[in-house]
């Protein structure tokens, strides 16, 4: 699996290439996914707003010329 190394206060950490998140959802994940039980996959209409209102913000910057074409899935 390919990675990428990200960094944040606490250190660094590897993250999925192919990830669509950061550091700090990963870390987020890794302590917290243990302690309820509850996953955010069992919202799926939650990650779909979630979904939604980056695309919103993504093509918003994007129209702004704040966010390369590349770097946007829109």
């Amino acid at each position: 699996m390919k990675t990428r190394i990200e960094h944040d206060l606490l250190g660094e950490k590897e993250v999925p290439a192919d990830a669509y998140y950061g550091i700090q959802t990963l870390r987020g994940i890794e302590n917290f996914q243990n302690i309820s039980g509850i996953t955010i996959g069992d919202y799926p209409n939650y990650v779909k707003a979630l979904a939604m209102v980056k695309w919103a913000a993504a093509k918003a910057n994007l129209e702004l010329e704040l966010l390369q074409i590349g770097r946007a899935h829109v």
